[in-house]
């Protein structure tokens, strides 16, 4: 079943960059309510933590040094469809790829350094928001 919330983070090149602003802008253009927001660092461990799933995977430690490289703002969003409807504004992993006008599109340098992060599911919306908002009630 579907849900009306998923999880986002803005990742460290577009919080150093500048594009913050913009970028939750769009976000509440395109009709999704902030239901939470912090501003936070990872550290390798703990972005390690929420990465624990691709740990097998060759890309994992650029990964894990590249999200505890700087600040993210991490967010729960709110909208019907939450996560397909996000899915679609932030466009493809890979810029290049990615469709005119979405975030990635707009602020994304590279596939690693994309600006922003989507949840892929209704239940990694869920697990990735409350890794962030523990104190919420319920994601």
């Amino acid at each position: 079943m579907a849900t009306n919330r998923t999880f986002t983070m803005i990742k460290p090149d577009a919080f150093a960059a500048g594009n913050a602003g913009a970028i939750t802008k769009i976000i509440e253009e395109n009709g999704f309510t902030i239901k939470a927001m912090k501003l936070t660092k990872l550290s390798a461990e703990r972005a390690g933590q929420f990465y624990e799933i691709h740990k097998e995977r060759p890309f994992y430690n650029d990964l894990v040094a590249y999200m505890s490289s700087g600040s993210i703002i991490a967010m729960i969003l709110e909208n019907e469809n939450a996560v397909e409807s996000f899915r679609t504004l932030i466009g493809a992993t890979n810029p290049a790829e990615a469709a005119e006008g979405t975030i990635r599109k707009l602020f994304a340098t590279s596939i690693e350094a994309n600006a922003i992060h989507g949840s892929d599911s209704d239940e990694n919306a869920q697990i990735e928001g409350n890794f962030f908002f523990s104190d919420l009630e319920k994601f």
